[in-house]
């Protein structure tokens, strides 16, 4: 699919989302993230910010094959697919993602 700007996006990454375990997938390996750059600034160590898209990715990716039943959004759009993880993840931070689907009428399964 072919989208002008991110914001076209948005609501299309969240269509491919709906399940809330695929979200929770996604947020314990962003979650992966902070703590793989965490670790890598303690110990000195750049070798953990490799485990961190691995991590992230391999959780993410779990639940689009086996939860979500679709294919990731990152294989055609990475770049705006990164930034909507991180979107999504500080939406689901701060409580407010179901207000983000309710506004953009996306249903939740």
């Amino acid at each position: 699919m072919e989208f002008r700007d991110y914001e076209e996006f948005w609501p299309f990454y969240l269509t491919q989302h709906r399940k809330r375990a695929t979200r929770r997938w996604h947020f314990v390996g962003t979650s992966f993230v902070f703590l793989f750059v965490i670790i890598a600034i303690v110990t000195r160590n750049a070798w953990w910010l490799l485990g961190a898209p691995v991590a992230a990715y391999a959780l993410a990716w779990f639940s689009h094959f086996f939860i979500e039943g679709n294919k990731p959004a990152t294989f055609g759009h990475p770049f705006w697919s990164l930034r909507a993880d991180f979107r999504m993840y500080g939406l689901m931070l701060t409580g407010q993602l179901g207000r983000d689907l309710e506004r953009l009428g996306i249903s939740e399964e």
